[in-house]
């Protein structure tokens, strides 16, 4: 489970990724970690991409219906124009953005902003998705959850798509995915 450094520089940002695949809890630890910084009576922005409308435009909802308010963005660089009053930046479905993510992110932890991160590290084929390689390489803290393999019950790392569809981004629950592990995944 991660702690939040002690003896913080509080001029000091830093880059907290939370990854792992579908249903193995990344929007309910990034929650959690969001709800504990207001209860330290930090301001917190929260931000998701424009295109995930699963559950409601302006909130990251948990599968377990968790949920807490957000601010849908088109591209990564739209964060820019509103961070400057937050102290800790949440971003959801990191997956789905664009490059420029990375250099956001970069920035705001160079001006001190403490950035919090969730998405999918691999998509649907194993493969590494959109950005997420990048932010774990420069994260100072790294998350990576699992679920439970539905097929053998083991440890999941992998998002199996069980629909037809091909394209790498489709939106979706258990009606297009399932958690599995490294062997059911490849069988």
């Amino acid at each position: 489970m991660f702690t939040e450094p002690n003896n913080i520089n509080t001029k000091a940002g830093w880059i907290e990724v939370v990854c792992g695949s579908m249903f193995s809890g990344k929007t309910e630890e990034l929650i959690r970690r969001l709800k504990r910084a207001r209860i330290a009576n930090m301001k917190v922005g929260i931000y998701k991409p424009s295109i995930d409308i699963r559950y409601k435009a302006a909130s990251i909802v948990s599968h377990d219906e968790n949920s807490i308010d957000a601010h849908p963005v088109g591209e990564a660089k739209s964060i820019l124009s509103t961070y400057s009053s937050f102290d800790v930046i949440g971003i959801d479905e990191a997956q789905f953005f664009d490059q420029h993510l990375i250099g956001v992110c970069q920035q705001l932890a160079n001006e001190g902003k403490r950035v919090i991160i969730a998405g999918l590290d691999m998509d649907y084929t194993g493969k590494p998705f959109g950005p997420m390689p990048e932010l774990l390489a420069i994260a100072n803290y790294v998350t990576k959850l699992h679920a439970i393999c539905v097929q053998c019950g083991g440890i999941a790392s992998y998002s199996y798509r069980i629909s037809m569809n091909t394209d790498q981004v489709v939106l979706g629950e258990k009606d297009h995915y399932e958690a599995r592990c490294r062997n059911c995944f490849n069988n």
